[in-house]
């Protein structure tokens, strides 16, 4: 098997942003993608460029909070589809509030979205992985895993969780053939923030530039953490990449003269 041979890959949250355009990008290499969200319209149309990419593509609706929505999302993407030889955890979500304004509802949503999910995705890929002795598992994070903020006690804590498990993981699966690959983001132009209220917004900001971990508005394009994920995933056999950490370049206001 070669890097160039067709391959089966899930996408979880590829409704739009990073998960959309891994998808799109793992569609320019021919692959077969199954894309995953709650917002099956958006899916469906992100599978429509998956295929003018040059891919295959299906779409699901998967509310990735639920660990039985995840299950039927990768078996109907293996029915529909083949095994699946690359798995993107890359749906997330987070609610911009003080961990004392949170419910606690809102909380375990958040907690299950962020870090119950991918290693959900990921126990149920690895089985089949280990036995072809080939696979990859893509985790995707976020600078907030070492570079907290305020009102985001929850994502932060399950950024960070995350990517611990994965290094973990790799102790389980090493010399199997498959690999577990963290990719963490900085700011990026998406809708993760699309239902935050203004008000929310400004406040969080605020507090960020006092804390010094928003030293500027740069954000890079979804497709950035996309080439990364690519970089990842077709990398020589017997060889991983454990990090990727992707990041917007600032502006040249904030450069030191």
């Amino acid at each position: 098997m070669t890097l160039q041979d067709t391959r089966t890959a899930v996408v979880t949250g590829a409704s739009s942003g990073i998960g959309a355009a891994i998808a799109v990008a793992f569609g320019r290499l021919g692959w077969r993608v199954a894309v995953g969200g709650r917002r099956l319209e958006r899916l469906e149309a992100v599978a429509r460029q998956v295929e003018e990419a040059g891919g295959k593509a299906v779409a699901f609706g998967c509310d990735v909070a639920e660990p039985a929505e995840i299950h039927a999302f990768f078996e109907a993407a293996e029915t529909q589809l083949g095994p699946v030889e690359v798995a993107v955890a890359n749906a997330g979500g987070s609610v911009p509030l003080l961990l004392h304004e949170i419910s606690v509802l809102d909380l375990e949503r958040e907690l299950r979205t962020n870090l119950l999910h991918p290693l959900v995705l990921a126990r149920r890929a690895v089985p089949s992985m280990r036995e072809r002795g080939r696979g990859d598992l893509v985790f995707i994070s976020s600078e907030s895993a070492v570079r907290p903020r305020p009102f985001q006690v929850g994502y932060t804590a399950a950024k960070k969780g995350i990517e611990g498990a994965a290094q973990a993981l790799r102790m389980e699966l090493e010399g199997t053939g498959v690999r577990a690959t963290v990719v963490r983001p900085g700011p990026t132009l998406s809708d993760f923030a699309r239902d935050w209220p203004p008000s929310l917004v400004r406040r969080a900001l605020a507090a960020w530039k006092d804390w010094g971990v928003q030293r500027h508005l740069g954000f890079m394009p979804p497709e950035a953490t996309a080439r990364a994920v690519v970089c990842a995933v077709t990398a020589p056999p017997g060889t991983r990449m454990d990090l990727i950490e992707v990041m917007p370049e600032g502006p040249k206001e904030v450069r030191i003269s």
